[in-house]
């Protein structure tokens, strides 16, 4: 009875992690990698993210807007996540990224959740 429990708890996150992978891998995958110790591509690898100083992958070479977030010490969480994806450069000025952000709120709640919650790639 414990275990179906545990399962009914932890279900909604399990489902919101495929939902974010599939999300991630639709429109991100294309230029960030996610498995640990791949090289970056157009954008830094994203495994480990939670937690890590914004503009934190030693691989990659960031614009001035995310060298500076980095030098203030800025760290990404679920929250700074959402917020970044909702308009990556209203947030970053001067990013290099473009205008990449996810129009949907549960599209960027689920990517936000999948790279920083308890089952992120790390």
């Amino acid at each position: 009875m414990r275990a179906a429990a545990a399962l009914l708890v932890l279900l909604p996150g399990l489902a919101m992690g495929q939902e974010g992978r599939a999300v991630f891998e639709a429109r991100c995958a294309s230029c960030h990698a996610m498995e640990a110790g791949a090289p970056p591509g157009p954008g830094p690898n994203l495994a480990g993210l939670a937690g890590r100083r914004v503009g934190g992958d030693q691989a990659f070479g960031y614009s001035p807007a995310l060298e500076a977030a980095r030098a203030e010490g800025r760290t990404w969480d679920s929250a700074l996540l959402e917020r970044f994806l909702s308009d990556p450069d209203a947030m970053f000025p001067g990013l290099w990224m473009g205008e990449n952000g996810l129009r949907e709120a549960s599209d960027r709640a689920a990517v936000a959740r999948f790279l920083t919650g308890p089952a992120a790639p790390r």
